[in-house]
This record gives structure tokens, sequence and C-alpha cells, in this order.
């Protein structure tokens, strides 16, 4: 396994000169956000993005004061002071939420920082195009906020020969005429690979920089960042027509080994996974038998050598031999939810 500096390395070289933030939202995909942010840090690493104030809040005492940490989501009314006092940066998406930091400007009489978010075509998050008129008007009254730079995110950066890639481009293109002077931060993972016209100055990779792919389809350009490994609880022998697991989904054909796995859908094994699912051990498939269940998942060990597998034995979930990808695909689901998902119960080792 490589790590998120590894990603980060190759991200950074593929964007130079455009400088690369590290999106750390979600405790960094599931990953640990303050390990990953340290680490970061102490490799150059000065913006760090995460979706709400709360992981703003937490992640801002564990780095030092010249690290930027923007909140995606913006702000909730009430939340205006405790970010100012913490040198916290939000990302305005509305017009309300310019308000409100603007009055927390002008009420600490200080300029406060803030970046805004423009609704380029994914109507998600971001000044919709019937508020940029207004907004204008603000900006030019109001000298007490600082725009740090203006921003959209891309909502199909996944499928490079999707023709929403090229509008929402033309949009961005069309805002930062309107809005000049501002930097620009469009880039996304999936971004980063569309070419230097979607770069901006700063890009934001999230999902490749812990090792995902970033594109739908194809060969990941980075390498896995993350193993994860469980340990045997049990194992047994059962003769043919063998009820496993709740309400006896699976029925075995034939003499069959099985292994009782220390993790599941409380850990981040989707029930999805049930009797569709693998492990692996040194390369070798075992099939997930069964449904999964809320702290342990069966497999089937009959593929292996008796007695490979012990109490404590462990089997890949995540690593050389099955990607976060493998994963998804089998979960009918995305990376992404995999690695968010992974629970707290497991013991974090980092490189």
């Amino acid at each position: 396994m490589t790590s998120p500096l590894s990603a980060a390395i190759k991200l950074s070289s593929i964007l130079a000169p455009v400088r690369a933030a590290a999106v750390v939202k979600a405790d960094a995909y599931g990953l640990g956000a303050e390990q990953v942010a340290k680490a970061l840090y102490a490799k150059g690493c000065k913006q760090f993005f995460v979706a709400v104030f709360g992981e703003a809040a937490k992640l801002r005492p564990t780095l030092p004061c010249d690290a930027e940490i923007f909140v995606l989501n913006g702000l909730q009314p009430g939340d205006e002071t405790a970010c100012a006092a913490s040198d916290i940066i939000p990302v305005v998406n509305s017009l309300e939420q310019w308000r409100q930091w603007a009055d927390a400007a002008s009420h600490r009489k200080r300029t406060l920082p803030a970046v805004l978010q423009f609704d380029t075509g994914m109507s998600r998050l971001g000044i919709p195009p019937e508020e940029r008129s207004a907004l204008a008007d603000a900006l030019e009254q109001e000298d007490s906020v600082e725009i740090l730079f203006i921003m959209s995110h891309l909502a199909s950066a996944d499928d490079k020969d999707s023709e929403q890639n090229g509008e929402q481009l033309g949009e961005m293109i069309r805002i930062a005429d309107a809005f000049p002077g501002f930097d620009i931060s469009f880039a996304n993972s999936g971004g980063v690979f569309l070419g230097y016209a979607f770069h901006g100055e700063l890009a934001r990779p999230g999902i490749a920089l812990y090792g995902g792919a970033s594109s739908a389809g194809g060969d990941n350009a980075m390498e896995p960042v993350v193993r994860l490994d469980v340990a045997v609880v049990q194992t047994r022998t059962v003769s043919a027509g063998t009820k496993v697991g709740y309400g006896g989904i699976h029925v075995t054909h034939q003499e069959t080994r099985l292994a009782t796995i220390a993790a599941g859908y409380a850990d981040g094994l989707p029930r999805s996974l049930s009797d569709r699912g693998a492990v692996c051990y040194q390369g070798t498939r075992l099939p997930i038998v069964g449904r999964v269940s809320m702290d342990s998942t069966i497999i089937d060990i009959t593929a292996l050598p008796e007695g490979t597998l012990t109490l404590g034995s462990l089997v890949e979930v995540l690593g050389q031999h099955q990607t976060l990808e493998d994963v998804a695909r089998a979960a009918g689901t995305i990376s992404y939810e995999i690695l968010t998902s992974l629970g707290d119960r497991y013991h974090r080792q980092y490189d």
C-alpha cells in the first residue's frame, strides 16, 4: 500500500504549477482527518476542505495557524462568531450566507475572509444565477469581507466524455469574467485528470487522495492507499444442505468449510454484500455466504487447504487483491460510500 502522502505527491506533480488542497471531510473519507491533515501539512499542504463547521472546529486545534480550513457547506445561522474566532473560512453558497458573514465582520469591526461558490449546473450548492447580480452589488458596497477565491464543483468529472464538463467549464469562465480579479478553484479529483483548463489556481482532490478511482471505468490512475484486514473468529465444516446466516438464505450444496470474520455492517461492510461479495486470502477469493450481520460475516473457505485459517487469522477485505472499486461494485454502490462507512472498531495503523 501507498499512503495519502504518496497520492498527494502524484497529484501535485500532475497539477504543477497549480496548487493542490486536500479534502478531509467525513474524517478524511473515514481514514482520520487529524492524522491525514497533519501528515499533509508537514509536506507543504496548507489548504484543507471540510463539509461542515463542526468538522472544521475539531480540526483547527490540530493544525498550525497558517493552515487554512474551508467549510464547503458554509455556515448555519449562529456559527459565525465561533467561525470568526477560530480563523475558519466559510464557503459562501448564497446571498443569505454572504449577508450573515458580512454582518459578522461588521459586528467584529474587522475584515473576515470567505470563498464564493457558484452553481455552474449541479444544482446542489453555490450561488444560483439569479443571485449573481445582487451579490456583485453587495461586493461593491461592502468591504468587510475579503474574497480569497471563487469556486464551483464539477458534477460529472468522473466521466471524461460527459458534455456537462464542458458546459460547466464554460459557465465558470463566464462567472470569472463577471467577477474579475479572483483566483479560481474548480477541479475535484476527476477534474484533475480532465486537463489544465479545469485546474484553476487551486484544485481540491478528495477520493483520489485516498487511492480511489477518480473516473468510472478504465484503470485507476492512483495506487491503493487503504488496506483492511479482518480477523477470523471461528471456523467450521458443515454438510450439504446446511443453512447459513440469518434467514437461512444460503444453503450449502456440498460439504463446505466456513469461517466467521469479526466485521459486519456496523463496521462498514454493506449488507448488500450478502451472498455477493468476497474477501481474499493471499490472492484466493473467498465468497461471502449468507447475510452480512451487524458484527460478523460468514465466508466460504473451502478453496483453501484445510487448517489454513484458524482463530485470529487475517483475511483481506481491501488491499492488493481487492480494491475499493471491487467491493463497491459487488455492493452496488460507489467507493466513496465504502471508504466513509468504515467503522471505528478497527485498529488503525498509519505508515
